[in-house]
Parts: structure tokens; sequence; C-alpha cells
């Protein structure tokens, strides 16, 4: 074990290579076994906004607030308040452009990468809505005589795609 003071008066700090052991312990960059807190381990729940932007559902945290605050999202089929818990199991619908269910498979806090994120979820939505639209018509009135330069404008540009 070693004891190091930095200056007379300020805090003391102790690193030892074995004072930790055991399923709770992990190495630090310096090879240094150092216990875990109770923070480190796995959430059993987090607040619904959180976890909605932890998962990339939302592009940010206030958004989904204001989803949640809007009405847009249920937990378990019941009205759900930004800080409304979720745990593993629960239900999630929120809407985003279109319906979305999600089952909460794994509880997360912080905001991952996608892959990582799409494991945290299962997606029982219905398949979003196939759209097809018309491309747009020009339409002019035969023998009104030459387009007028907003027309040929518009015509170029539907042209062009």
């Amino acid at each position: 074990m070693r004891v190091a003071r930095s200056a007379p008066g300020a805090t003391l700090w102790v690193r030892s290579r074995t004072s930790e052991s055991g399923p709770l312990a992990s190495a630090n960059r310096y090879g240094n076994k150092i216990a875990r807190a109770w923070h480190d381990g796995r959430i059993d729940t987090t607040r619904v906004d959180i976890w909605l932007w932890a998962v990339r559902l939302y592009k940010t945290r206030s958004a989904a607030t204001a989803a949640c605050r809007g009405g847009h999202v249920r937990v378990n089929r019941a009205a759900a308040k930004a800080s409304t818990p979720v745990k593993v199991g629960d239900r999630v619908e929120a809407f985003v452009e279109r319906p979305r269910i999600l089952e909460v498979v794994t509880v997360i806090s912080k905001r991952v990468g996608a892959p990582a994120a799409a494991t945290c979820l299962v997606d029982h939505s219905p398949p979003a809505p196939v759209v097809r639209r018309e491309p747009p018509v020009f339409v002019r009135e035969r023998g009104s005589g030459r387009p007028t330069k907003r027309e040929r404008r518009e015509l170029d540009r539907l042209r062009r795609g």
C-alpha cells in the first residue's frame, strides 16, 4: 500500500494494488484494483425521457421531454410524464412522425451508438406506410400563348426533378 500527501493540510489519498478483489473490482489504467460504486453497475429503472433520448428515438432530451408533456408518450398504456420510470419489460408507445411501439430490453441512461441502441429495445411498431406520390404535372391551357418567365422556370424545375 502506498500513502501520499501532496501538501500539508491536503487530503490524503491511498493507492493499493490489492485492496479490492472479486467481481465488483476493476483495474484502472495503472493496473490498480478499484472497487466499483453503486452507480457503476446495472441500473433497474430510468426516466422515460432519458431512455427515449438514449435509444435515439428523439434527437435531444428536451424534445423527448416535450413529447411527454404533449401527451405523445405512453408507458404500459398509461400517459407518461417525463419522470415516469421505465424498467425492463415495459412497453413504451411514442409518436415520432409515426406511431412507435417499443419494448424495453435494456435500461440505459446514457446515449450510445446506433448499433448499441438497437439492442436495447424491441420494435413492435406497425411497418411505416409507403406513400406513393405522383410526380407533379404542370398544366397550361392550350392556346394561352407563350409561357411567362415564371411558368418557364416552373417547367424547368419539373423537368429536372
